[in-house]
């Protein structure tokens, strides 16, 4: 397997893997704060890059049954959250697509103008 080469986010305020710094997703990609990961507290993202998506599977979450997917960093390998697949319930259909990214995973980066 080759070197792999990470994409960067142009805005002044992303959040980074805590491992390797490689960047995840800009402040404006966060929907929610108000969500809760394996490992604490965690964000709902709608756009999120550097990751790789793992198997699919059904879990059951706090707010029901959900086809989800693991998501690591594509650079070292943290596992860093999973996608919301297929929502079951009707009130978890807005959940569909988006990303769960656990805070404890992430730092935050701040990109200086010169």
């Amino acid at each position: 397997m080759g070197k792999r080469y990470p994409a960067y986010l142009s805005d002044n305020r992303i959040y980074s893997c805590s491992t390797c710094h490689s960047h995840l997703l800009s402040h404006h990609s966060v929907i929610s704060r108000a969500f809760q990961g394996r490992h604490g507290a965690a964000y709902l993202v709608s756009h999120i890059i550097n990751v790789t998506l793992g198997t699919k599977e059904e879990r059951m979450l706090l707010t029901g049954m959900h086809t989800v997917a693991d998501i690591s960093c594509s650079i070292c390998g943290t596992r860093i959250g999973w996608k919301y697949l297929r929502a079951f319930e009707k009130s978890q259909k807005y959940k569909e697509s988006k990303y769960i990214v656990e805070k404890a995973k992430m730092a935050k980066e701040i990109i200086w103008d010169y």
